[in-house]
């Protein structure tokens, strides 16, 4: 492998970026850190890789939680993509450096009250690895909703590997993956995908709005950062659920012009001014949003000075507003028909090359 001059310094400010800081500001803590999840990730690649004798890996990236329920849909999705994909090494990994340290620091309990401490190192770590061990066909899996934020941060990690960032990879290794490095879309990626997606909301949920409202609550980018404008998915997919049932109605926690008292004025327009109203998340896990953004009960979830603050809850909000609210703690990668289009994304991934082509989520 080449060393340069710089790496050691690169690698102490990559720290900060990929989700571990030391207890220590100490700048050779930092290169020690980096260097010790580094050892770690390479030697859980090593010793998976020489158990399966796979060429190809699937690496699964997801903003992250703390949430015990969403380390469980997390392993429940490894294993589905073990099992589609027999010949392939799977992992998953965070781009959130929040997500990753209070993961690693154990901020939840389970349903018994233990502290579930979890090891989700960022992508960069998991790709260096990738390379080490030499797999000769790479596909990165976004577990994003929408195309947006998160999902170029996803693209970035890709790019910096690709390009060799940190100058300390074998230059011939990287040059023989090309039409080898994939990259898998979001979920609601095209229109194609929002009309797949809608559909099998529908399938799952028409019960629930034939009884009263269905409300998905997704997350969405402010409008400084609506990377390649891809809020608009959530538009195109209340248009689209709503041609099975006027009962369907997509919000979010951050979208302008789409929070939760947008979704009450887009009620009051359907004549809908009661009744029963079902608060489900549309987002891969049901996390920190779903727990206390979405189902939070209680006088901490309600101002009643403020009924548009952003920290009142969609159940005490719309139970304020003289519905029959119930918060229903089911991520989209815990609906297996929903997790199945990820897959099929895996399946039909964008090879490096090509990857700016999807991002025009406008269209």
């Amino acid at each position: 492998m080449k060393i340069k001059s710089l790496l050691i310094a690169m690698m102490a400010a990559a720290v900060s970026m990929v989700g571990f800081t030391s207890c220590s500001n100490d700048d050779d803590d930092s290169v020690n850190n980096y260097v010790l999840y580094q050892n770690a990730v390479d030697a859980q690649v090593k010793a998976q890789k020489a158990k399966s004798n796979h060429d190809k890996v699937i690496l699964l990236v997801a903003f992250g939680s703390t949430w015990n329920q969403a380390f469980l849909a997390f392993d429940a999705t490894k294993a589905a993509y073990e099992k589609a994909f027999p010949d392939c090494d799977v992992y998953v990994s965070y781009s959130s450096a929040i997500c990753i340290n209070r993961a690693a620091a154990g901020e939840n309990t389970d349903d018994n009250g233990n502290i579930v401490k979890r090891n989700y190192y960022a992508p960069n770590f998991w790709l260096h690895a990738f390379a080490t061990a030499q797999y000769k066909d790479i596909t990165v899996q976004s577990l994003q909703v929408i195309p947006g934020e998160e999902y170029s941060r996803v693209i970035n990690y890709i790019k910096d590997f690709a390009n060799n960032h940190l100058g300390d990879l074998d230059d011939a290794y990287l040059q023989s993956l090309e039409g080898h490095l994939w990259l898998g879309t979001p979920l609601l990626n095209n229109a194609a995908d929002v009309a797949e997606v809608a559909r099998l909301l529908n399938e799952e949920y028409k019960t629930k709005a034939a009884e009263g409202v269905v409300a998905f609550m997704g997350h969405g980018n402010p409008d400084n950062y609506d990377t390649y404008k891809a809020n608009i998915r959530y538009t195109q997919l209340q248009t689209a659920l709503q041609g099975y049932s006027k009962n369907y109605f997509v919000g979010t926690v951050d979208m302008k012009d789409n929070y939760k008292q947008d979704v009450y004025a887009r009620m009051l327009a359907e004549g809908i001014t009661s009744g029963k109203i079902n608060l489900y998340p549309l987002m891969s896990i049901a996390g920190d949003h779903a727990n206390n953004d979405m189902a939070g009960q209680g006088e901490e979830y309600w101002d009643a000075e403020d009924e548009e603050s952003e920290d009142n809850s969609w159940y005490e909000y719309f139970k304020h507003k003289g519905y029959t609210p119930e918060a229903n703690l089911l991520g989209l990668l815990e609906v297996e028909s929903i997790r199945n289009v990820w897959m099929n994304h895996t399946k039909n991934p964008i090879e490096l090359e090509d990857y700016y082509h999807s991002m025009y989520p406008e269209e």
